[in-house]
């Protein structure tokens, strides 16, 4: 199926032609249609599917076929859970609207930044604004926006903006907008958080979910080492230096420890950076555009990078620290072997994480052997699985080794808030 085919303008296919895009992805394919006859959608791919051209090009469509307005008004709102991922979008979306007979202002605004030259770029209002939620309402209580006339609303990474911090933020957002207007609901995964809030919100909604064919799954190598908890910082360098990585995305549990591996790092001559919510903006910025023109060898990160990346090319992702969800570990993973390359994952597991990692094994369908590396054998083995004992359906299973269950403790909480860093 050629763009073509889906009812898009001149303008928009030749800027898919710039983008050397040869056909829709799956999830283009079945989404821009229902988009463009207004329906409310709940649409579901895996990470790198193309899911932000796909609303994207449906915004504009809608955006090119309205008649002209005298005045600048916010008609499309986008949310997403990051500051980078808000770059990444907007970006997305300018080079989409290039060729329109009308130029569009898309405003791309987040915190961690001075909000002074956001208020002052939305002066003479906005077509189309990318936004983290909690800047977006600082925006407004500042009478620097009004969601008064927004007619589009698309959650991008939905399952991440309902994490614990983002709900209470969007149901304000929510209060804000037009009872009447179309909602578009991206995501790579549902949970029922997300469910919950799509029977709330959309109107017969049309639901796309395209599963990723056998030829089109990211061709990623998996493995787990063994090996103790304080000899992991060690195993990574000689992992680094033995296989001539040249360039790693490390996720750790916290900044702290994000800080700590790697000032080791560079103690050892390996160029590495932290990279974690607290941060300044800048700096952020300034260490994934090193990392992704290889001036930069190795970032270690907190999940923060975990949704939305694309680093082209990178060969190597490490789980230092495990992820506390058993769904983020595909979102980690995901950052290498995208479009089309090869890639690897590494696990490192403790005696002290073993159970949590065999929940991830169950929870992903995945049987990978425990690898050992000369020099780095763990002293302390791990304990035998035990029969996991019945529980109530409603319950949180126990063993979870740290795996989020149904009710977050308050030390999930603050993890989470620290994690997000917004």
């Amino acid at each position: 199926m050629p763009f073509s085919s889906l009812g898009l303008s001149p303008a928009l296919l030749r800027a898919v032609s710039d983008q050397a895009w040869p056909a829709p992805t799956p999830i283009q394919a079945a989404a821009i249609g229902p988009a463009l006859r207004g329906c409310d959608l709940l649409a579901s791919a895996q990470t790198g599917s193309g899911k932000t051209a796909a609303f994207a090009l449906a915004l504009l469509q809608q955006f090119e076929a309205a008649l002209p307005q005298s005045q600048r008004r916010l008609r499309a709102l986008v949310l997403v859970p990051t500051r980078e991922l808000s770059t990444q979008v907007g970006e997305e979306i300018r080079q989409l609207a290039q060729h329109l007979p009308r130029a569009l202002k898309v405003a791309i605004v987040f915190g961690g930044v001075s909000i002074n030259p956001q208020m002052l770029r939305l002066r003479g209002g906005a077509d189309i604004v990318v936004a983290t939620p909690g800047r977006l309402l600082d925006l407004v209580q500042h009478n620097a926006l009004s969601l008064s006339f927004v007619a589009t609303l698309v959650l991008d990474e939905a399952d991440r903006l309902l994490d614990l911090g983002f709900s209470e933020e969007l149901s304000r957002i929510l209060a804000l907008l037009p009872a009447r207007r179309q909602n578009l609901f991206f995501s790579a995964t549902f949970p029922p958080a997300v469910q919950t809030l799509a029977k709330t919100l959309l109107h017969e909604p049309v639901r796309v979910e395209v599963a990723p064919a056998p030829q089109t799954q990211p061709d990623i190598e998996q493995r787990v080492i063994d090996v103790d908890a304080g000899q992991r910082t060690q195993l990574l360098r000689h992992l680094i230096v033995h296989n001539h990585w040249s360039r790693v995305l490390v996720f750790v549990a916290t900044k702290h420890a994000a800080e700590m591996v790697a000032d080791k790092l560079r103690k050892a001559r390996i160029n590495a950076e932290p990279f974690h919510g607290e941060l300044s903006q800048g700096k952020r910025t300034q260490v994934l555009a090193d990392f992704k023109a290889s001036r930069l060898k190795v970032v270690i990160a907190t999940d923060v990078a975990a949704r939305g990346l694309d680093i082209a090319q990178l060969p190597v992702v490490v789980n230092f620290d495990l992820p506390r969800s058993a769904l983020d570990y595909i979102h980690r993973i995901g950052r290498t072997g995208r479009a089309g390359e090869k890639g690897v994952a590494l696990s490192f597991v403790s005696a002290a994480t073993d159970a949590h990692w065999r929940l991830i094994e169950k929870r992903q369908g995945l049987s990978l052997a425990r690898e050992q590396v000369a020099g780095f054998e763990p002293t302390t083995l791990s304990p035998a699985p035990a029969p996991a004992p019945e529980h109530d359906a409603n319950s949180a299973p126990s063993g979870t080794g740290g795996i989020k269950g149904l009710r977050p403790s308050k030390k999930d909480k603050l993890r989470a808030a620290a994690a997000r860093g917004q």
